[in-house]
This record gives structure tokens, C-alpha cells and sequence, in this order.
């Protein structure tokens, strides 16, 4: 382990490095560049508790390197860029989509992006009403049930808990597979774009307090939306009370109305993403 005159020494030396070997700008560049990036990805994707992780890694690594006896700059250089690699990897699916919208924005006019956001508020509100009526079915008949609004970064294993289903949004195939005792009732269902994808999935509890009343459907509800960018809608078996829940907060006694501006909001956004920003 080497002393702090040695660490300084070190450090004295790589910037005085910098007038002769002007490789070293474009790989502090390109370092800036990867971190800056993953931090904006994480940030974008609410997925802040993480930029806790991913930042003190950095750090604590850079001082293990500066005090090693056997590390220098080249471990600390590719440590970075592994460390970046793997969480980019986590977000993979949210990059592609990013890029691919980007894409698309910068070919599209501005009559196009209008038309598009058009057909985009029509097919939105077919799904919403969908949602919404089935909702209120459920609610009405006391039927529990668990819908999962996800952005296509739920686990995989959340996902292969369930039966793959793939199917049209319609009242009447959410308000089926809840009856009780149908054999997926029990378990959440996912809908991701314009298709339930899956249904009788198993989703993590929520580990924090809350009044009794808050059952197993109430407490899975919450747990997902801590591990995932997701929104939930819980009907109470017991009661038929409507709730929705986003970023671990529940809001509870939702009407059709405040139901509909939930979708609106959380999730079918999703549909005039490119249109709003060309």
C-alpha cells in the first residue's frame, strides 16, 4: 500500500503527462462521456437509488487504486467501464427505446408527428375506456384484482411467474380472467402497450407498514412499483375500493374520473412520446 507522498507523487505526474501524451484527453473525455451517460439513465428512469450505488463505487474503487501498490490508472480506466457497462445493461430496453424514438422524431414532420399524435389519443382512449369499465365491473361485483401498467423493465422472472398471454386489451377478457376461483385470478396481470402480456404473475411484497386492511393484493401492489417503473390498479376483494399506486405511494377510493387521468398520466403518455417532442 503506498504512502500519501506516493499518491501524490502519482497524481503529480499524470497531469503532467497531459502536455505529451494527448491520449489521455480523449479517454478523460470518453470516461466523462460513459458516466454522464449512465447517470442520465438512471435518472430518466427513475431509478435514482441506484446513481447511490453506482456513484460511490466510483469513488471508493478510484481511492482503492490511488493507495494500491498494484493498481494504477489502466485498472481504475477499465474498472469504470465495466462498472458502466453493467448498469447500462439493466436499462438496455429503455436505451433502445430512446434511440429508436429519436430516430423517429428527427425523420418525422411536424404534420406527420400531428397526425400520428391524433391516432395516438384515439387508440389510447379505446384502451383506457377498456381498463376503466372493467375496473369498475370488478369493483362493482367485489372481484379482486391486480393490473401491472408496465414500461416493458419488469424482471423476467416477474414475467415466467405467470402465463404468457399476449392478447387485445378488452373488458371483457381483464373482467374474466379475475373471477374468482378462474385459474389465474389469484396472481397480477401485466399489460404492457396495447396487449395484456401476462396474467396470474407473482410480484414482490412490500416490506414496509401499513394498516391491516392492506392486504396480499395491496402489498404486492406497492412492492412492484419500489423495484420497477411501473403503476399498479388494486381492487379490494373485501370492500370493491379502488386504488392506484405509483413509486410506492398509494392512492386509495379512485373513481372512474381520477381512474382515467391515472391511465392518462402513467402510462398511455407512452403512445405521443415522439409526437410531443418533434
Amino acid at each position: 500500500m503506498r504512502d500519501l507522498s506516493a499518491v501524490w507523487e502519482g497524481i503529480k505526474n499524470v497531469f503532467l503527462g497531459l502536455s505529451e501524451n494527448w491520449i489521455i484527453y480523449i479517454e478523460a473525455i470518453f470516461l466523462f462521456l460513459i458516466i454522464y451517460l449512465v447517470l442520465k439513465t438512471l435518472y430518466e428512469n427513475n431509478a435514482k437509488k441506484l446513481i447511490g450505488v453506482y456513484v460511490p463505487i466510483l469513488l471508493i474503487s478510484g481511492l482503492i487504486c490511488l493507495f494500491s501498490a498494484h493498481l494504477g490508472v489502466t485498472a481504475y480506466y477499465f474498472f469504470i467501464l465495466g462498472t458502466s457497462l453493467f448498469f447500462l445493461l439493466l436499462f438496455s430496453t429503455e436505451i433502445k427505446r430512446s434511440v429508436w424514438n429519436a430516430g423517429k422524431r428527427g425523420s418525422a414532420s411536424p404534420a406527420a408527428a400531428s397526425s400520428k399524435s391524433a391516432v395516438a389519443n384515439a387508440r389510447a382512449e379505446v384502451y383506457v375506456s377498456n381498463i376503466v369499465k372493467a375496473v369498475q365491473g370488478l369493483s362493482k361485483n367485489n372481484t379482486g384484482a391486480l393490473l401491472v401498467l408496465s414500461n416493458g423493465n419488469l424482471p423476467r422472472n416477474i414475467l415466467e411467474s405467470g402465463v404468457a398471454l399476449n392478447a387485445n386489451i378488452s373488458n371483457q377478457l381483464i373482467e374474466g380472467i379475475f373471477i374468482n376461483k378462474a385459474p389465474l385470478h389469484d396472481g397480477a396481470m401485466i399489460i404492457f402497450g396495447d396487449k395484456i402480456q401476462a396474467a396470474g404473475c407473482f410480484l414482490p411484497l412490500t416490506q414496509r407498514e401499513f394498516p391491516k386492511d392492506y392486504g396480499t393484493r395491496h402489498r404486492a401492489a406497492i412492492g412492484v412499483t419500489e423495484v420497477a417503473d411501473v403503476s399498479t390498479i388494486v381492487v379490494s376483494e373485501e370492500t370493491g375500493i379502488v386504488s392506484v399506486v405509483k413509486q410506492g405511494k398509494i392512492t386509495r377510493y379512485v373513481d372512474s374520473e381520477n381512474l382515467k387521468r391515472f391511465l392518462r398520466e402513467y402510462y398511455w403518455k407512452e403512445f405521443n412520446t415522439e409526437a410531443k417532442k418533434a
